[in-house]
């Protein structure tokens, strides 16, 4: 049930966190001449995904009221706690986020780190494996993942659901990534419990996949990455990547870092996905 929107104490609460974070704090540089006070609304809007005229009409206190997803885009831009991001919710009208959304909001810790991985692919996944934040390396590297609506926003689903998903990887390593996928979703259902949106996703495979069912009988559980991962790329070839994991268990959130052994061909093509990956921001 919605509450009423109080537009003044929104925009005021904008502005703060706005001028209270500065470039390095998101991974910008900071100009010799720059004179304003923390973040520029440009900068935040780029952050969040959304128009600069936007953000300045709800700081203003006359833009309409944003949707819970604006909001949550919002909060991951301005690196907010997940205290503020409630308050944020609050004062834009909208109850605190139920919980599925609270567990899509990325620790502002985590985010740090990710802004200074921005020549390196990077990814944060979620509890049932949806990507929710990349680098624009990891987007050369896998694709942008973080458009996917439904269960279709965890790789898992995908992988079983969609052959386009495995096309990125070398195909005699697909089996082998079967097993560890089931595994480590098992062991979601494990923390979540019955009704959790990782139970739910595990049930919707077993009717929709017959190799999700059959593996998932095996009651695997345990089962990790190797210290290597080989995928193939559209424009690079075979490329051997170490998955480096860092877990948020307050979050049941991973960053995962790919970095290649110096001196090799892969680690040689990494460096070209910074490229890659930058011209694909560009217009």
């Amino acid at each position: 049930m919605a509450t009423t929107m109080d537009r003044q104490a929104l925009g005021a609460f904008l502005r703060a966190r706005r001028e209270a974070l500065q470039p390095e704090d998101v991974g910008l540089r900071r100009g010799p001449r720059r004179r304003t006070n923390g973040l520029r609304r440009e900068e935040v809007a780029e952050l969040c995904d959304m128009s600069a005229d936007y953000f300045a009409r709800l700081e203003r206190g006359t833009g309409p009221r944003p949707s819970e997803q604006l909001l949550a885009a919002i909060a991951r831009g301005l690196r907010l706690t997940l205290d503020e991001r409630d308050h944020l919710f609050l004062l834009a009208g909208h109850r605190t986020p139920h919980r599925a959304l609270r567990g899509e909001h990325v620790s502002p810790g985590l985010m740090r780190i990710l802004d200074r991985l921005q020549d390196t692919p990077a990814q944060i996944m979620g509890p049932v494996g949806e990507t929710l934040v990349q680098t624009p390396p990891a987007v050369a590297l896998l694709g942008n993942q973080t458009g996917f609506t439904g269960p279709a926003r965890s790789a898992v689903y995908r992988w079983f659901t969609d052959p386009g998903e495995r096309a990125r990887y070398l195909a005699e390593d697909h089996p082998q990534h079967s097993r560890i996928s089931v595994a480590q979703l098992r062991a979601s259902t494990a923390r979540q419990g019955p009704g959790s949106p990782a139970a739910r996703l595990a049930a919707e495979l077993t009717a929709r996949s017959s190799e999700f069912a059959d593996l998932w009988e095996r009651q695997e559980v345990g089962m990790r990455w190797s210290d290597q991962k080989r995928f193939t790329h559209p424009e690079l070839g075979l490329l051997r990547l170490h998955c480096q994991t860092l877990l948020d268990p307050d979050q049941d959130q991973t960053l995962l870092v790919f970095t290649a052994t110096p001196g090799t061909g892969s680690h040689d093509e990494l460096a070209m996905l910074t490229v890659i990956g930058a011209q694909q921001l560009r217009p």
